[in-house]
């Protein structure tokens, strides 16, 4: 008799941050279940409608947030930044363009200049 083997599963926690999205902000259903490795990548291959809503709308979490803002998730912890935030949310924080996004940006852009620098250097 051969052994029968389990598929590997994940918390919905895990797999909203493998799909890049908020989990408060997903179904019910997500929310409650387990998600196998092969749901999760039949989730990220076709989306359904709720996910391609939530990618597009929000809310985000703050690593998406980060990202579209150009700026580390500490400096968004920084700038007082905790919760998570819709597209629309993000684009009028874009347009408005305030003096702590300007410098985060500053600030991370050094930050990557350094660690591309150190990539440079020959390793003893």
């Amino acid at each position: 008799m051969t052994a029968r083997k389990t598929p590997q599963t994940m918390k919905p926690a895990t797999a909203a941050k493998k799909l890049d999205v908020y989990l408060p902000a997903t179904p019910a259903e997500f929310q409650e279940g387990v998600v196998s490795r092969d749901e999760l990548n039949a989730l990220q291959a076709d989306p359904p409608e709720w996910l391609r809503e939530l990618r597009r709308t929000g809310p985000h979490p703050r690593s998406v947030v980060a990202a579209r803002l150009g700026v580390s998730i500490s400096g968004l912890a920084r700038a007082g930044i905790t919760e998570a935030l819709t597209t629309d949310d993000i684009e009028a924080i874009r347009d408005e363009n305030p003096d702590w996004l300007q410098h985060e940006r500053a600030t991370l852009a050094e930050v990557r200049r350094q660690e591309a620098e150190l990539k440079k250097k020959p390793r003893p």
